[in-house]
């Protein structure tokens, strides 16, 4: 990550918040940048060759979850995915039924949709999670009515990395004739997402979480489920999603698919030991320290950890040497507890010192060593 940064940047441990774009990426895109500038809906040799290459990216993002590439739609990234699938489904079956499952610690692409829709007369509930962020598969089964047409449930928590039970939560839905939907924007490159193996009807990919670019990303859509449309103009997409693909971002998706199937175990492997050898040298030096999220089954690169009574100046000077998140915001003379650790019931001398470190591919071990020593330095000043 460094050949990437100035030497003064601080260290980049914020994967979860975004990737930065992979040399090969970048590489993969550039030519359409310069001189593959071709519109793919024209009939032309320049039309043709973007519309090879966004064929092939869809192929690429296809073998990469196990679907049919004709059953990816892409769009501008995970919070159009999100909204596409939800309310595109919620208003195209209105007619079977208007209740909608969700959980509390969805991202706010899900959670404001499903408050979007009950001001449009649908009924929500939310769900609770555990103490692990984890949420009950009962609960799940208890919240059905007889008017339920969707559950949305994602794949991997963004903020401590807790990864939900889709493949059951999947076997209620279908039992039940409930549509299941799936944000996988944060799982997709770092553990396996195989849309049949999970038994999902609906998943949204977002380019940027997987060393794509910003603004492009993908829905699944399992064959025979009708949404009502999100874009209106043109037949792009299989008429599906109008407007001009966006072949440069496309391309670079395609690429990221590629290449995270082809790593996959490797970075798994790689970012636990560096997640693991964060956590238990933090752990070591502050004994007091709270792990938050599930201990075995979360992402391998995510560690969110909070520190007791720690304050607010504190994790702003670790942050102007490591970029991290924070579990909680301070305005003026109040703090504001993130909703998932909120939710998952972490107590305020715990949560406002609260830090979430996600590694990835370019995280090397002496980026980890060098965040201890500032870590460590700096809260026990």
């Amino acid at each position: 990550m460094k050949d990437q940064l100035n030497l003064s940047d601080p260290i980049y441990l914020d994967y979860n918040a975004t990737t930065p774009i992979d040399p090969q990426v970048a590489d993969a895109m550039e030519p359409f940048l310069r001189q593959k500038f071709g519109n793919p809906s024209s009939g032309h040799v320049y039309g043709v060759k973007t519309k090879i290459a966004v064929n092939k990216a869809r192929k690429q993002l296809a073998e990469l979850i196990n679907c049919e590439p004709e059953n990816l739609i892409f769009t501008s990234g995970g919070t159009e995915s999100n909204n596409y699938a939800i309310r595109g489904f919620a208003f195209a079956n209105r007619a079977r039924g208007n209740h909608i499952i969700t959980s509390v610690v969805e991202h706010p692409a899900v959670i404001n949709v499903c408050k979007y829709l009950e001001v449009h007369g649908f009924q929500v509930t939310y769900l609770p999670v555990d103490r692990f962020g984890t949420v009950d598969t009962d609960h799940v089964l208890e919240a059905v009515k007889e008017e339920t047409i969707l559950i949305s449930i994602m794949h991997a928590n963004n903020e401590v990395g807790t990864i939900q039970r889709i493949k059951q939560i999947a076997e209620t839905a279908h039992k039940n004739e409930i549509i299941l939907h799936c944000d996988a924007a944060q799982s997709l490159g770092k553990i396996a997402v195989d849309i049949n193996e999970l038994g999902v009807d609906l998943l949204s990919i977002a380019g940027h979480k997987l060393y794509a670019p910003k603004g492009v990303g993908a829905l699944y859509v399992k064959p025979g489920i009708e949404l009502e449309k999100f874009m209106i103009g043109g037949n792009q997409e299989n008429d599906k999603r109008a407007g001009t693909e966006n072949v440069l971002e496309i391309v670079g998706l395609g690429k990221a698919a590629e290449i995270a199937k082809e790593n996959l175990q490797q970075e798994m492997k790689k970012n636990t030991e560096l997640r693991d050898l964060l956590q238990a040298e933090l752990q070591k030096a502050f004994p007091d320290a709270k792990l938050n999220g599930h201990p075995t089954q979360r992402l391998p690169n995510t560690l969110n950890i909070s520190f007791k009574d720690v304050d607010e100046f504190a994790i702003l000077e670790i942050f102007s040497e490591v970029a991290a998140s924070a579990g909680a915001a301070c305005h003026s003379d109040t703090v504001s507890i993130s909703p998932v650790l909120e939710a998952m019931q972490v107590s305020l001398e715990y949560a406002r010192g609260t830090i979430r470190f996600s590694v990835g591919r370019f995280t090397k071990k002496s980026d980890i060593l060098t965040t201890l020593k500032i870590v460590k330095g700096i809260l026990k000043k």
